[in-house]
């Protein structure tokens, strides 16, 4: 939680039980609200006694600024007590509260240019929205005789807070606090100037006892106290978000108008006052995700590490020379990490018979050039149809097909364990999600796989995938050395067409960091395994025209999605489309995508 939330929290408690107070006192005759008002202005010149903490000189259109901001909060506060004293507490203070953040969000857009960003503003809407839920259910309407000096109190309170904002933006707290104070305090002295302020403020009636005025004092020195640290949350803070914390008042005027009030709720009342602190709560913690990601966000400059998926069917399906294709991948954009695949039905056409010239060829011409691969092997591997088996296991019982390709697995570790581009085993591709013409790959096999191919291979670590947005990661994640996401943001559905995932970066990170808490190792890394850099249409792309094509991903999209990627907070992406890229740039005249890609390796 930031520092201006803690603070603005501890402030509104101390407000709440301050208004419980202001409720007990106001029904005394002699506590008006001119009376009340002036005592709360004199008792801030309380805020001289922090001279010897930080006072420095400031400009004069500065001190002129804080003094306005002094007297609009007096007037504010005038209003404010003059409602409460015509009305029902919690009535009046969820209006004013349901209002005032309304107010405080204009004024600061307007006087001083201050906008919430996109979290902020959603948390916002939760909090204020908690508010009105509130006020809405209460058990009585807002009487004509106490809603305008409401709407006032409300008004200014958002005047007020922005103004105190500006001054902090001048000066520093404590100079700019106590020059606020003392607008407050000169502007209760010119009150002083009229007969009948005067008379209402010294008006001593029967039945006020010094116990009462003692308790009247000790109020507002306790609620100097949460001014000093809503001031401050200001400070470190956007204002419109401190006023809309104000919602946190009515748990404590929820519990304390219970007990101490007697006031009583039942049914729909009791009902919407408990969806109302739902609400809060639920803004509460959304600003509180928001402000530790944003406080933790990546910086853009960091390094990262570009990869590419290289699939020699998906170049082939394109009527490519693949070869060609891997070549080019290799010299002209030259990334320092690739992903490549183990087909099954290419290495394996007939039973127990091996040939593995065209994985070889592309494992040599990596180790040649120090490229460091991911070597994906599996029932269930990169590109459609997602599983690459042989046509002579479609026969077979499950159980001999999972011991045919245990035998698979078996040769393909054992070749390529020795080649020193070599840096992760990937077994199987996206296990856990039900996707493309394939036999469901379950945990136990899954598990099976894994531990062959640790015991064939103790060097490198084991690479377990998952779908980023349509998945869970726990299962997928736990299983393997280090996990890799899919990172998708277009995709077409045969039941929706095409379909945008509008997800913040944020949304991954927070998977991130969750599912690592769930699995108790902070330690263990997260790639993006595979980032999609082509479109994604309802045929296959070998099967569809540029224009097309370029109707759902053209290069600002592709630019986009790079900087999407690199606010996610991830350090690896394997970029999924090379074979695209290369089309495109040899038979379609489209070479911006190919080009941009070398900038970034």
């Amino acid at each position: 939680m930031s520092n201006w939330l803690v603070i603005a929290s501890i402030a509104q408690f101390i407000f709440g039980t301050s208004a419980l107070a202001d409720k007990f006192l106001l029904r005394e005759p002699s506590l008006n609200p001119v009376r009340y008002t002036f005592w709360i202005g004199v008792l801030g010149l309380a805020a001289l006694l922090l001279i010897p903490f930080g006072l420095i000189p400031s400009s004069l259109t500065t001190l002129l600024l804080a003094l306005a901001a002094g007297a609009v909060f007096i007037f504010q506060m005038y209003f404010y007590f003059l409602a409460l004293s015509k009305g029902e507490a919690s009535t009046i203070l969820l209006f004013i509260g349901a209002l005032s953040p309304i107010a405080t969000l204009v004024f600061s857009a307007l006087l001083i240019d201050s906008t919430l960003r996109p979290y902020q503003f959603i948390a916002f809407l939760l909090l204020i929205a908690g508010g009105w839920v509130l006020f809405l259910v209460g058990r009585s309407p807002i009487r004509k005789a106490v809603f305008l000096p409401a709407v006032a109190s409300a008004i200014l309170f958002g005047l007020s807070t922005t103004l105190t904002k500006a001054v902090f933006l001048e000066t520093n707290f404590v100079t700019g606090f106590m020059a606020i104070k003392l607008g407050a305090a000169l502007m209760v002295f010119l009150a002083l100037l009229s007969p009948a302020l005067r008379r209402d403020i010294a008006v001593s009636e029967s039945g006020v006892t010094p116990k009462n005025r003692l308790y009247y004092l000790g109020n507002r020195a306790y609620a100097g106290g949460g001014s000093i640290l809503i001031n401050y949350a200001i400070l470190l803070g956007a204002p419109a978000l401190v006023d809309a914390t104000y919602s946190l008042q009515f748990i404590v005027l929820f519990l304390g108008g219970w007990l101490l009030l007697k006031e009583r709720f039942r049914g729909l009342v009791l009902l919407g006052k408990i969806t109302a602190v739902v609400i809060v709560g639920l803004g509460i913690l959304w600003l509180t995700v928001g402000d530790y990601l944003s406080a933790t966000a990546p910086n853009p400059s960091r390094p990262v590490t570009w990869g590419i998926t290289f699939s020699q069917k998906f170049s082939s399906d394109f009527g490519m020379d693949w070869k060609r294709n891997y070549d080019a991948i290799l010299d002209d954009l030259k990334p320092s990490r690739l992903r490549l695949v183990a087909y099954w039905d290419i290495i394996e056409p007939s039973r127990e018979q091996f040939n593995f010239a065209d994985l070889d060829y592309q494992m040599e011409k990596a180790q040649s050039r120090n490229v460091g691969v991911i070597l994906a092997a599996g029932q269930k591997t990169p590109r459609w149809p997602e599983c690459h088996g042989p046509d002579w296991t479609m026969q077979l019982e499950p159980a001999k097909r999972q011991e045919a390709f245990e035998t698979f697995l078996k040769r393909v570790v054992e070749r390529y364990r020795t080649n020193t581009s070599l840096i992760y085993w990937q077994v199987e591709n996206e296990p856990f999600l039900p996707f493309g013409e394939c036999p469901t790959i379950s945990a136990e096999m899954l598990e099976r796989e894994i531990a062959l191919v640790r015991s064939l291979d103790s060097a490198h670590p084991i690479i377990v995938t998952d779908s980023g947005e349509l998945s869970l990661w726990y299962r997928a994640a736990k299983r393997g050395d280090l996990f890799g996401t899919t990172m998708y943001r277009r995709t077409h559905s045969n039941t929706f067409g095409q379909l945008d995932y509008h997800l913040p970066p944020e949304f991954f990170r927070i998977k991130e960091k969750t599912v690592r808490m769930l699995l108790g190792n902070t330690d263990k890394r997260f790639i993006v395994i595979e980032l999609a850099a082509e479109p994604w249409l309802k045929k296959q792309l070998y099967e569809t025209t540029p224009e097309e094509q370029l109707k759902v991903f053209d290069l600002p999209f592709f630019q986009d999605t790079v900087s999407y990627a690199k606010a996610t907070g991830f350090d690896e992406y394997y970029f999924w489309g090379a074979e695209w890229w290369y089309w495109m740039k040899e038979t379609q005249h489209h070479p911006e995508f190919w080009e941009y890609a070398k900038t970034l390796f």
